[in-house]
């Protein structure tokens, strides 16, 4: 199981939200680069970064911020928040992106996602953020009609083959994950499922591997030292 230490920028910072509410973001490290690098040394092999800002208005606004870890970091990176089109997702990948998550754009814009796999294949995932089993955008502020296990279906169908799923009741919160859901979704699409939200020690990551998914982030744990990002790799692998 890959194992992806977590990024999330808001202002050029390193904050982390509490069930994905923007008012209670705290900023966790001054500097991304140095973070980064420090996740690298400590093993990482991949990292999962979100632009806040961008989720929030729709357009990238941590550029600058992400080009320089690009730039700088040797691992493969996955970014998302705020890819919106084909254009945005080509010049991420042309920059040295591994690969883009769509999730707003995905939900509204269902050819986006079609038009990008088609030229992409899998450096395309699909974030499925859930509120109460059903698909939040807009930075999670609005909740949509559509349960979270339909929607996978849909990407499934059109050729996704990786889906990040986050329980946004769980982000945060150092709780666990939503064992159930993720589990549920796992066992109904062919997609990689990469679980996200709420890691709070090292038996959910065991528990994690033991349901054979194919990856989980860490992020405030990390950042709060209840999860050893070295151990948490060495887990994933066995």
């Amino acid at each position: 199981m890959k194992i992806f230490p977590a990024i999330d920028l808001k202002n050029g910072k390193c904050v982390r939200l509490y069930q994905g509410e923007f008012t209670s973001s705290q900023i966790v490290a001054e500097d991304p680069l140095k973070t980064a690098l420090n996740f690298a040394k400590q093993g990482a092999e991949y990292l999962h970064m979100v632009d806040l800002d961008g989720a929030l208005s729709g357009n990238m606004e941590n550029l600058e911020s992400v080009n320089k870890i690009i730039k700088d970091l040797n691992i493969p990176i996955q970014l998302g928040g705020g890819v919106r089109s084909l254009e945005t997702i080509e010049m991420l990948l042309e920059k040295g992106l591994s690969r883009v998550i769509l999730g707003t754009a995905a939900l509204n814009n269902p050819s986006l996602v079609k038009k990008a796999v088609k030229k992409f294949e899998d450096k395309i995932a699909i974030g499925i953020d859930a509120r109460n089993g059903f698909v939040a955008v807009e930075g999670w502020r609005t909740s949509s009609k559509i349960e979270y296990i339909d929607f996978a279906k849909q990407m499934e169908s059109i050729g996704v083959k990786t889906i990040i799923y986050t329980d946004i009741s769980r982000d945060g919160t150092l709780s666990g994950p939503n064992f159930e859901a993720t589990g549920k979704l796992n066992d109904l699409v062919t997609c990689n499922i990469i679980a996200s939200g709420g890691m709070k020690c090292i038996e959910d990551i065991k528990k994690l591997k033991k349901m054979n998914m194919y990856g989980a982030i860490i992020g405030k744990a990390l950042y709060s030292g209840d999860i050893s990002l070295e151990e948490a790799i060495i887990q994933g692998r066995l």
